[in-house]
């Protein structure tokens, strides 16, 4: 859905949808002024657009155990044949790694990594990530605390 199409009715279905997911749709009808029918034939519409992705409960890592979360440099070795794929695809498979992002500046990819404890990120450092042989540099940044961690888009812009 290009965003011109998006109507100030839908940015607020949005808006609202991105703060609690579980509302229903009758709630989210009377929010947003509009009849229960309409109101689910738009959300499909966002849904069926690729507008709205998925639906998620948003978990504290720290109440279920995990404690540790890190940002990684990933500098690749562009030499070898098929780099960039490989990589995409080795990276995919290790669930530590929450995002992954293509980057300019020092690195070629920015990873967010979250794991149990320090134990638990050394191995996941030394044996999977530091295994690759297709990764040229990788330079931690750990995280302290969290200042700001929010799920939601800055929507409102026309």
């Amino acid at each position: 859905m290009a965003s011109s199409k998006i109507d100030k009715m839908d940015l607020k279905i949005l808006k609202i949808l991105q703060t609690n997911s579980k509302i229903t749709n009758l709630e989210l009808s009377k929010r947003i002024g509009l009849s229960p029918a309409p109101t689910l034939e738009r959300v499909k519409k966002l849904e069926s657009n690729g507008v709205i992705k998925s639906y998620h409960a948003f978990v504290a890592p720290k109440a279920i155990g995990l404690n540790v979360k890190t940002f990684i440099l990933v500098t690749i070795d562009w030499k070898r044949p098929n780099a960039l794929d490989h990589f995409m695809k080795e990276i995919k498979k290790i669930p530590e790694v929450v995002e992954c992002y293509i980057i300019t500046g020092e690195g070629d990819f920015l990873l967010k990594i979250v794991c149990k404890d320090l134990p638990a990120y050394e191995q996941l450092l030394f044996t999977k990530l530091s295994g690759m042989e297709l990764i040229e540099r990788l330079k931690t940044i750990m995280t302290l605390s969290t200042v700001k961690e929010s799920k939601l888009l800055p929507l409102g812009y026309e």
